[in-house]
């Protein structure tokens, strides 16, 4: 038996209702529920009459004129015909019953006497502790005085609509669940409907044509009878033609010399609506599905005929055509695979997909229609819909080897983050391919490497076989326009970053306009976030990501919220990032592209780390953990994940243990660059506090010389801040300051806010470590301001110890009736939290002797010889 209180996608609006029905207690309110038939506003009432004591009623279309009916309903009694004594009447049942809660389902049916009572009673005696609550399919459709609240139901999101068919037991791809979710527009009731009635095989099919519920085909049906012929035609011809047709192409389709009378006709039986005065549309795309299946195949094919000769659009046209011719046919077979190309070059990969499917469908040739079902494939994986592709993979693989069909199943791998297979598939391809004979598939085969080896972070690789694509692609194709795009960031990669940025500034001249100018502004806010030009990088970070509603590509929007979540974390907007993670978490589950998760969850584990909240950032790193992790740009932002809880632990051994492979896979990749992954600084930091002072030395130096041939500022100084904690280290304090100053200087002017923090706190602890308190104070005092501003609770409350430590600006709270010195209290604080002596030292940067020296002064003051009785003694800390 379903739940009453589960309501699938609907907890924003259930908690809405509960909060409504607390505020009630305090006085009477009135809400209204707003939302188009079937789309949960009987199933969140049934939620509140499991939970509150209440009184419902329904009303009927054929009782709106009947007076006090809903009154009468809901009290089950006679109902005075004056407003105000139905109030009362109504106020002693509410008082006499104890009832918290009054629901009224399809309230714009309700007659106007009950409405009126409700509101005299809500006015007049407002201290009584009831909510009102009026599901309607518009609010317009009550009286404009009834002073409601109102909570607007829209279509489920795609994770609701998943959650709906896994406990249906239909196990799909996301993708699925996200062509389901645009069918039915998340209407609960017709994904339902669709759920029990669609065979579950069809399902499985990324390519199936789903079809309206059969209640909205009964209430079509209805319809189409009552608008009359020509009411009929018109409507039929507008589903043929599909959204946006002109009304004079639907008119001569429906063989109508005046649409008119037929439009009035069929807009009263509610099958039409009128965004514009002359523009109709079917009422919904589900209403459009329901007359195409009331037609029947035959005439929906001959319509399609008869509009292949009406409509203006040569595509159009096209379509129409193909939806008109049931058996293979080689001439428009190759008309159709003409026209995928062509959209494939423009970047409208999941239009060329269709195209090609539909090419594939209509071509005789065996060999021929094999490979055009191996470019909708392609197609499918260039728009970043892997799990449509997935489904089509069987089919491809039982095809006879070629060098295409090896290179689309490599460039579907290398989306899942299947670096080996890719590998393989890749070189299979390259292996079996004559670039003479066939040099388009050559230049495909070397685009997809170009992609496989900027994942693989192989910079000069790249470049190489970005050359060899572009010499053996015709200039415009995709092939040639995604080598070029991809080309830059290898140059990045390889040490270039100037050529990338001036290689991205000609590319962005040429390509301006369509869904390939998404491949080029993407690459060029990641080069420019590289670069420090987060401003840049923040601007074309988000055109990319806009662009997908324009026919871009879900891998190219993938990469772009990425990346534009790391703008976010260093400029210190931490919310946008969480967002921006958030949105590529989606795209990744409805896509199936896993490649780019992990660097997602880098950005979402180190904001949760900073925060404090532990349990959040544990899970992001489960979640980046749980894909493959072939390629380097999945292991790496996996890696810096986990230091990242590590450092936030003041775990400094591990943060050492963590990023050691960083350190052997680095030689040749894009981790020796300045600015590409923020890990050399975390590094070198831990070995100094580590104890591991020459080691710190041996790795800072190519570093940091590195990062100042490329000129890169904020690279410079995060290496600059490890310098200086090492010279600090080693008791040179005018060589620390100089190298904390030089990189506060370098960071000044940029907005990293989250590097500027990080810089000041180590300057902090340094200077305090040498002794200069007051001038320890401000700096700390500075880093604590800017952690707070971000929300970062675990530095500050590390600052806080800093600074109560070192005595000068104590912190606001009482005191131990003990007297004990601040190094003594930030020591007693961490230890009774259960660290180490160890990691005590590496959070206040003292030496494990000295945490032990400060601890038997404590025993001793407190008259303690544990932890655990140091523990007891609580609470310690910064508040205590």
């Amino acid at each position: 038996m379903p739940d009453p209180l589960r309501c699938v996608g609907r907890d924003r609006e259930a908690t809405a209702l509960d909060d409504l029905v607390g505020a009630a207690a305090h006085g009477a309110r009135i809400v209204t529920l707003c939302g188009p038939p079937g789309i949960g506003k009987t199933a969140l009432l049934r939620r509140l009459a499991a939970q509150h004591t209440c009184r419902w009623a329904t009303g009927m279309a054929w009782e709106t004129d009947l007076p006090g009916g809903v009154l009468a309903q809901l009290l089950q009694d006679e109902i005075p015909t004056d407003p105000v004594e139905a109030a009362a009447h109504l106020l002693d049942h509410l008082r006499a019953g104890d009832i918290r809660v009054l629901l009224i389902d399809d309230a714009q049916h309700a007659d106007t006497e009950s409405l009126q009572a409700i509101s005299t009673l809500v006015r007049h005696q407002s201290d009584q502790p009831v909510l009102v609550v009026l599901a309607t399919v518009s609010a317009d459709r009550l009286p404009a005085d009834l002073g409601a609240d109102e909570i607007r139901l829209t279509g489920l999101t795609v994770a609701a609509v998943g959650e709906l068919m896994r406990m249906r037991g239909i196990s799909v791809h996301p993708a699925m669940a996200e062509t389901l979710s645009r069918h039915t527009d998340g209407n609960p009731r017709d994904v339902l409907a669709l759920l029990d009635e669609v065979p579950p095989a069809v399902w499985s099919r990324p390519d199936a044509v789903l079809p309206a519920p059969g209640h909205v085909v009964d209430e079509v049906a209805t319809a189409l009878q009552s608008c009359g012929s020509d009411g009929r035609a018109l409507t039929e011809a507008l589903a043929i033609l599909g959204a946006g047709a002109p009304l004079a192409e639907a008119a001569q389709l429906a063989g109508l010399a005046d649409p008119l009378p037929a439009i009035d006709d069929a807009t009263a039986a509610g099958l039409l609506r009128l965004p514009g005065q002359f523009e109709p549309r079917l009422r919904s795309g589900l209403a459009e599905a329901a007359v195409v299946q009331l037609m029947g195949v035959r005439a929906a094919a001959e319509a399609h005929r008869r509009a292949a000769e009406i409509v203006s659009d040569p595509a159009a046209r096209l379509r129409h055509r193909v939806a008109a011719t049931p058996m293979p046919d080689a001439a428009l077979a190759d008309e159709v695979a003409t026209l995928a190309r062509e959209r494939g070059t423009d970047g409208a990969w999941a239009e060329a997909a269709a195209l090609f499917r539909d090419a594939s469908r209509l071509t005789p040739e065996p060999m021929v229609r094999d490979a055009r079902l191996t470019l909708a494939v392609d197609a499918l994986v260039a728009a970043g819909d892997c799990g449509a592709a997935a489904a089509l993979v069987p089919a491809v693989e039982s095809m006879r080897e070629t060098p295409l069909r090896n290179a689309v199943l490599g460039y579907l791998a290398i989306l899942r983050g299947r670096a080996t297979e890719a590998e393989a598939r890749l070189q299979r391809a390259w292996t079996i391919v004559n670039a003479e004979r066939d040099p388009a598939i050559a230049a495909l085969i070397a685009q997809r490497y170009v992609l496989h080896t900027l994942i693989r972070g192989r910079g000069d690789e790249l470049v190489g076989w970005a050359d060899t694509a572009l010499r053996l692609a015709q200039p415009d194709s995709p092939e040639a326009l995604e080598a070029a795009a991809v080309r830059g960031l290898g140059m990045l990669a390889a040490g270039h970053p100037r050529s990338a940025a001036i290689a991205y500034e000609e590319l962005a001249d040429r390509v301006r306009h369509g869904a390939q100018a998404q491949r080029v502004t993407m690459g060029r806010g990641w080069v420019q976030l590289l670069g420090d030009d987060l401003d840049g990088a923040r601007s074309q970070l988000e055109t990319a990501v806009a662009t997908a509603a324009l026919g871009g590509s879900r891998r190219i929007t993938l990469w772009a919220l990425g990346w534009l979540a790391r703008v976010h974390f260093d400029t210190g907007e931490w919310d946008s990032a969480l967002a921006a993670v958030e949105s590529g978490r989606t795209l990744a589950a409805s896509s199936g592209i896993v490649v780019v998760t992990p660097l997602l969850e880098w950005t979402a584990t180190q904001i949760h780390a900073m925060r404090g909240d532990w349990s959040a950032a544990a899970q992001a790193v489960r979640a980046a953990d749980v894909v493959t992790q072939d390629y380097e740009m999945m292991q790496i932002p996996l890696v810096l994940a986990r230091a990242q809880i590590a450092e936030a632990e003041a775990d400094y051994a591990r943060v050492c243990r963590t990023l050691q492979p960083l350190a052997r896979m680095a030689p040749g990749t894009s981790l020796d660059e300045p600015g590409y992954w923020a890990w050399p600084d975390v590094l070198a930091h831990a070995l100094v506090l580590e104890g591991r002072l020459d080691d710190a030395e041996a790795f800072l130096g190519p570093h940091e010389q590195r990062a100042r041939d490329r000129n890169h500022r904020s690279a410079t100084a995060r290496l600059g801040y490890a310098r200086g904690r090492l010279l600090g280290a080693r008791g040179d304090l005018p060589a620390a300051r100089a190298a904390f100053e030089e990189s506060l200087a370098l960071l000044d002017g940029l907005p990293r806010r989250y590097d500027r923090a990080r810089v000041n706190f180590v300057y902090g602890q340094t200077l305090r470590r040498a002794g200069k308190r007051r001038e320890a104070d401000a700096v700390i005092g500075a880093a604590r301001d800017i952690y707070d501003s971000l929300g970062a609770r675990t530095y500050v409350a590390r600052c806080e110890r800093e600074l109560k430590a070192g005595g000068l600006n104590q912190l606001r709270g009482a005191r131990h009736s003990v007297q004990l010195t601040p190094q003594e209290e930030a020591v007693t604080a961490l230890v009774a939290q259960g660290k180490s002596n160890r990691e005590v030292a590496a959070e206040l940067y003292v030496s494990p002797k000295t945490v032990q020296y400060h601890l038997t002064r404590v025993y001793a003051k407190l008259g303690i010889r544990s932890r655990t009785e140091l523990a007891a003694r609580g609470p310690w800390g910064a508040d205590a």
